[in-house]
């Protein structure tokens, strides 16, 4: 008999960048685990391939054409996925974009911010939008940002990436004391060098991959599908008294 708390059964998971990637794993895994799911996406042909591949899981599916940088828009599709799904029980920002620098010196105000407003702005917009919902009824729920080993590490030419993203860590520890008391739980995630489309290029980089896979002790890649656990971990009951936590999945790089 399967464990019964990881059972996701009457649930609803709403994550963004649902469509693919790191955030198609989890909507997966969260799909099998039992739970209906709204995917957020910036693009209809994805999110159709996304709904898709997920509709063997005999779930209710919905999408939804967003993006995360507009305010007014989020809180609008907030709003629609409630009214289709009945409610949320679980939301994963993981919306984002890279980028680099030719030298931080050098760098410009629009690349900073181009980054700083998906990465950081939209996952605020998102979040705030869940926390309203999950305030507003009994139950709580569980909030989730994804953001990165460059958090931690020394991104260099990624500053503003790498800003972004230890933002997203402090900004769910100050969520998890605020918000406790409502039953709602916030947690981070961050991702190591994980195969994805924003990778796709670096990782046929030979000088790169030559450099940082030997760093894996697991001695690959990671997948999307790494990420379905802790998504289905932190949507569940069996994580109810965990928060304010920051999970590093990735191979082991950072203990190396």
């Amino acid at each position: 008999m399967a464990y019964k708390l990881f059972d996701l059964t009457g649930k609803v998971a709403l994550i963004t960048g649902g469509n693919g990637g790191i955030g198609l794993g989890m909507a997966k895994a969260l799909a099998e685990a039992g739970a209906d799911i709204a995917i957020w996406g910036t693009k209809a042909a994805k999110n159709k391939a996304a709904k898709e591949k997920l509709a063997a899981t005999g779930k209710r599916i919905e999408t939804f054409e967003i993006d995360v940088t507009d305010e007014k828009a989020v809180d609008q599709a907030f709003d629609e996925t409630v009214k289709r799904l009945g409610r949320v029980d679980s939301c994963f920002a993981n919306s984002g974009v890279s980028g680099a620098f030719e030298s931080f010196a050098k760098a410009s105000t629009e690349e900073w911010h181009r980054v700083l407003k998906v990465n950081l702005d939209g996952s605020f917009f998102t979040l705030r939008a869940a926390t309203r919902h999950m305030i507003s009824r009994p139950g709580g729920g569980s909030i989730a940002a994804v953001a990165s080993l460059a958090a931690i590490s020394g991104a260099a030419r990624g500053e503003h990436y790498a800003a972004t993203k230890g933002g997203l860590i402090s900004m769910m520890k100050a969520m998890a004391v605020e918000f406790a008391r409502y039953g709602i739980r916030a947690n981070a995630i961050l991702p190591g060098w994980i195969e994805t489309e924003m990778t796709e290029k670096k990782f046929a980089w030979d000088k790169f991959r030559d450099a940082v896979l030997p760093r894996v002790p697991m001695r690959r890649w990671g997948k999307p599908e790494d990420f379905g656990g802790i998504a289905v971990y932190l949507a569940s009951d069996a994580s109810a008294f965990h928060t304010g936590d920051s999970f590093l999945i990735d191979g082991g790089y950072w203990v190396f």
